[in-house]
């Protein structure tokens, strides 16, 4: 079979790359062509555009690059009608893929949505859109079944595919992984800001100001793959270190992290980290966001996940130095630490085992038949 896939961020390269593995393994005809990252890129076919060139945070972003975003989206169908393929199947990047979803109905093209987008968070009027245009939708959330279920919409729960990624992680020295990226003796707090330029130096500049009041720690930054290393180099120095490519080794070798909210926040909790979630957008944006988002108690998935506050949420103004000293200390040691890693073993168990990979290319292959 001839597939067509659409991941237009670092996450979605990751599950992309994990799904066109497990369908390698069941369909030995199996033909690729996708946007994506370096993870998919090695697990064979063509490769359209790296997800470097798509992704644009906040509304404000997304309005200054309106003209490339509307010739990507030029291209790719007219790359998909030139190539023809099997199954289009949709990863998360709602804004781009719904737009494509009723391009490729509309040629005959069998759609499905795997990771599907979080419209329980806001404009849930889309969901008419995936009625209409969406073959398939996959969920990897425990309660997005009911969403779907709500709105007449027919999906499938798989699993969580970040439990597939991590459960073929070695085991790792934490001294082995110190000698070999250049780190001191001391335990490690991991930096997390994400993944986009802009996003990055806002998140850095407030997570680096709680230094003074951890001297016997070394802060390492964990460096995105899209991004350049000279990019990270102004801070670095001697108690601040950048690893690039390795941030589940580096979270696994970590006392604790400040993660900025997105997939990284159950990415950590899922490797037994304790961690604080830090968020901060242009006032604009979040203004606007604000308004959009109804009904939504948390912003971090794993909140999200458990429907109470298991991590701590700083947003915006609360996000700042004071408060990230006072959460890093609380999740260092003691009863907060203890209670934060007890409940990130109840995550594990509502998201099940590992599997999503393999569940959502049994549907994927059902489907064509």
């Amino acid at each position: 079979m001839k597939y067509y896939i659409i991941a237009g961020e670092a996450s979605g390269d990751l599950h992309g790359s994990n799904l066109m593995k497990a369908l390698k393994e069941k369909d030995s005809h199996a033909e690729f062509r996708f946007w994506g990252g370096d993870l998919m890129q090695k697990q064979g076919g063509t490769l359209v555009k790296h997800y470097r060139d798509l992704a644009f945070m906040g509304f404000l972003e997304v309005a200054m690059n309106l003209r490339t975003i509307l010739n990507n989206i030029k291209i790719c169908k007219e790359d998909i009608r030139n190539n023809q393929p099997d199954v289009l199947i949709l990863v998360d990047y709602p804004g781009f893929n719904l737009r494509i979803a009723k391009f490729a109905k509309e040629l005959g093209i069998k759609v499905i949505y795997y990771i599907s987008p979080q419209l329980w968070a806001w404009k849930e009027g889309r969901v008419e859109i995936i009625k209409k245009y969406v073959d398939e939708v996959m969920v990897i959330l425990p309660f997005e079944e009911d969403f779907y279920h709500k709105h007449g919409v027919k999906s499938h729960f798989v699993g969580h595919p970040l439990l597939d990624a991590i459960s073929t992680l070695q085991d790792i020295s934490v001294d082995d992984f110190k000698t070999e990226n250049g780190l001191n003796e001391k335990e490690i707090i991991a930096l997390l800001p994400g993944s986009r330029k802009q996003e990055v130096e806002k998140m850095l500049e407030i997570m680096l100001s709680v230094r003074p009041h951890f001297e016997n720690y070394q802060f390492v930054i964990a460096g995105a793959p899209s991004l350049e290393k000279e990019f990270y180099q102004k801070y670095v120095d001697e108690n601040v270190h950048f690893v690039s490519n390795k941030t589940y080794d580096l979270l696994r070798c970590s006392k604790a992290a400040l993660v900025t909210s997105g997939t990284a926040t159950l990415e950590t909790a899922l490797l037994n980290i304790p961690e604080v979630v830090c968020y901060r957008g242009s006032k604009i944006s979040y203004a606007i966001a604000k308004r959009l988002v109804k009904n939504i108690k948390y912003i971090s998935l794993v909140n999200l996940i458990m429907d109470r506050e298991v991590v701590k949420e700083l947003i915006q103004n609360e996000l700042n130095t004071k408060n990230l000293v006072k959460e890093l200390n609380l999740i260092i040691e003691g009863e907060k630490r203890n209670e934060m890693l007890g409940d990130f073993k109840l995550l594990r168990e509502k998201l099940g085992g590992k599997g999503a990979s393999e569940n959502a290319a049994d549907i994927i292959l059902n489907l064509k038949k």
